[in-house]
Formats: C-alpha cells, structure tokens, sequence
C-alpha cells in the first residue's frame, strides 16, 4: 500500500470524507499541526491557546468531514478555520480581561457568564494536567506523545521500543483514567474520540 504521506491534500482528504480514514486525517495533522500552531502562537501569544485552537480545529473537521466539500485546497480550508478560532479567542481573551478588571469593582459580587466560564475552564484545565501528571511514568509519556505531539501508535512504538499492542493498553489506560476523573467534563474528551476509534 502507498505511504499516505505521498498522497496529496485532496486525496488524503476524500478518504477521510468518503472512507472515514483516521489514518488519512492523522497524515493531514501531522502535514499541517506544526505551521498552523506557529500562526496561531504569533497571533495569541500563548502556546497553551494556539495548541488549544489548532487541536480544536482539527477535531471539528473530524466530526463535520461528511459535510465539508471543498471549494479551494485543504491547506486554505484549514488555516482560514485556524484564521477565525484565533479571532474567536482574541475576542474572548479581550472579554475575560475586561470582566476581571471589573470583578473586584463589582459591589454586587455579580459577573458575567464569560468570567465564570473562564473560572470552570481553568478549574477543569488545572484538574485534567493534575490527573494526566500522576499517570504512571510510561503510561504519561505514551499518552503525552499522542495527544499532545500527534504521534501515531506505530510512531510511539518505535520512539519507545515497545509493541503498538503496549502503545494501545497504556491509552486505553489513561482514557479510562481520565474518563472517571472527568467524567462530569465531557468537551475536554472530544479530541480523544478519534484515539477511541483507530
């Protein structure tokens, strides 16, 4: 079979539409992630939220990719997707800031719903870094390779000289983990659904 790394954008992308190919969307990921994160670290300024944006973008094409018919290249399609996230998060960085330069202001106590989404968010980001760091040693590592570097399961195989059987028992572990603890937390899970898949 063809390396998939040698199809181009347009046939990558028609498996994924067409054939449900996980391993299709992993190549366009892996084609894509990198540059995408650069753009949007430059225009955030936070790390933390370009990984948060590009991650978010390429699950919404995952879960969307039966309605998504192209009109230009996959390459524009994405970065125009990364183009509006960023703005979208701009305009909610903007907000949060403004409803907390006014939190202590407030006689009320009262805030917005912006602030209190933002509280929740921190508590559950603060809460899923604390679970995933207290995974054990090889288990993190395997964990921390797929979700947050893109690495497949044959890749992770390699990297730690391990069996993908192995690669595929440790995410199975922390999933189920991480589902318990979070259970009540269901949007931070999204982006494991195409993991649960393959």
């Amino acid at each position: 079979m063809k390396d998939l790394r040698q199809y181009d954008d347009s046939e990558l992308f028609r498996l994924v539409r067409e054939e449900d190919s996980s391993a299709a969307f992993e190549a366009l990921y892996n084609r894509y992630w990198e540059k995408l994160l650069v753009q949007a670290k430059f225009k955030t300024g936070s790390e933390e939220d370009a990984e948060e944006i590009v991650q978010h973008v390429f699950m919404n094409i995952w879960k969307t990719r039966k309605n998504i018919h192209l009109r230009h290249s996959f390459h524009t399609y994405v970065a125009s997707c990364v183009k509006y996230e960023i703005l979208a998060a701009l305009v909610k960085q903007k907000k949060q800031k403004a409803a907390h330069n006014n939190f202590y202001d407030n006689v009320a106590g009262r805030q917005d719903n912006h602030t209190a989404e933002w509280v929740d968010y921190e508590s559950t980001r603060r809460q899923l870094e604390d679970t995933i760091r207290h995974l054990p040693d090889k288990c993190r590592l395997v964990f921390r390779l797929s979700r947050e570097r893109g690495f497949s399961e044959k890749q992770i195989a390699e990297k730690l000289s391990i069996s993908q059987k192995t690669v595929q028992a440790h995410m199975t572990r922390a999933l189920k983990l991480l589902r318990t603890v979070m259970q009540h937390r269901l949007f931070f899970f999204l982006k494991a659904l195409l993991l649960i898949q393959q």
